[in-house]
């Protein structure tokens, strides 16, 4: 999931353009429209995935964003409390990026404390189904009991300009959390995931720059999330740094227990989660969960976790690092966190 190793050690066997200029533009020959219908469905599968139904009879949204923010905390007046054991709760704590940083892994290891409840799919309601409104936002969330938190987790959020405003109309005391990688090993694994699903793709090279290895093309999804620096600038216009919390994708392999043990902290959590929770799985390259009590088997994230990665050439991977260097840095200035990708 994290680490140099997976950038050009990967299975895949897809090869980037050929050196030198014009060299995307001497791919092969295909017809206009296979060649529309390949990068229409690069397209849809960046999209995010559609709103999820609710959890129960949907409410009418408010009609104004003036008036989601005049909702105000969980409880509030024109918001039904759901019945039965518990209620349902507005988010206190989100994990809002990156894609391909570890998102999943993190959720997947804080749902083993029994303090926090989490909502298993990503409802994308601050980037795409805002719309929607608080109340069928809130109806989405697991019932908790006093002292438990309540979190979701969807990693575009975190690129999306709209999303820092809306979550802090919800609420301006949500905890944030940021799983952030190596911003050239999460392009490429964010290429191999797309590829997966689309066959045919442009090579890596001819997505990420513009005429051969001219400029970098930060129109591109892919290269455009690694900008960590300006979106968290985004962020910062509404939420204070004490806010945040920055979680590393790479020490989220190599030591789990003690990434998960400082989320732990951050949400004022008991570190329920330790190291005895954790084996690593060597075929996958990343940690698992050791078998919970009743359980026969241990338990890894998906098939799609792990995915090897296409063989991408070195002065392609250097130009990206390049490329990010000045990026890395400033974000290591506004976090106050080195994360040892230069």
């Amino acid at each position: 999931m994290a680490g140099s190793g997976g950038v050009g050690g990967g299975a895949g066997g897809v090869q980037g353009a050929g050196a030198g200029p014009g060299a995307a533009l001497r791919a092969p020959r295909v017809p206009l429209l296979l060649a529309a219908l390949v990068l229409g469905a690069y397209c849809l599968c960046t999209l995010p995935s559609r709103c999820p139904p609710a959890a129960r009879a949907p409410v009418p949204a408010p009609a104004r964003a003036e008036s989601l923010r005049a909702v105000g905390s969980p409880g509030a007046p024109g918001l039904p409390v759901a019945s039965g054991p518990g209620r349902r709760r507005f988010p206190q704590a989100l994990i809002v990026g990156v894609k391909k940083g570890g998102t999943r892994a993190l959720l997947e290891f804080l749902r083993l404390h029994p303090d926090v409840r989490a909502l298993g799919s990503e409802p994308h309601f601050f980037d795409r189904c805002y719309e929607r409104g608080l109340a069928w936002y809130r109806s989405l969330m697991p019932r908790t009991l006093d002292g438990q938190i309540t979190m979701e987790k969807t990693p575009s959020y975190f690129v999306t300009r709209e999303a820092p405003g809306r979550i802090h109309g919800m609420s301006p005391d949500t905890k944030l959390i940021v799983v952030v990688r190596n911003p050239v090993t999460r392009a490429i694994s964010d290429y191999a995931q797309t590829l997966s699903k689309t066959p045919g793709l442009p090579s890596f090279r001819a997505l990420a720059f513009r005429h051969g290895l001219g400029p970098v093309d930060t129109a591109w999804s892919a290269v455009r999330i690694g900008l960590y620096a300006q979106h968290l600038d985004n962020w910062l216009r509404f939420f204070p740094l004490s806010r945040f919390l920055f979680v590393s994708g790479e020490r989220l392999v190599s030591d789990p227990a003690g990434e998960v043990g400082r989320v732990q902290d951050f949400l004022g959590l008991k570190r329920v989660v330790t190291d005895k929770h954790f084996y690593f799985n060597a075929t996958k390259g990343f940690p698992c969960l050791k078998k919970a009590q009743g359980s026969s088997n241990p338990r890894c994230l998906g098939k799609s976790k792990g995915r090897p990665h296409p063989r991408v050439p070195a002065a392609v991977v250097q130009r990206l690092r390049d490329f990010y260097r000045p990026f890395n840095r400033k974000f290591y200035q506004m976090t106050g966190q080195d994360f040892g990708w230069d």
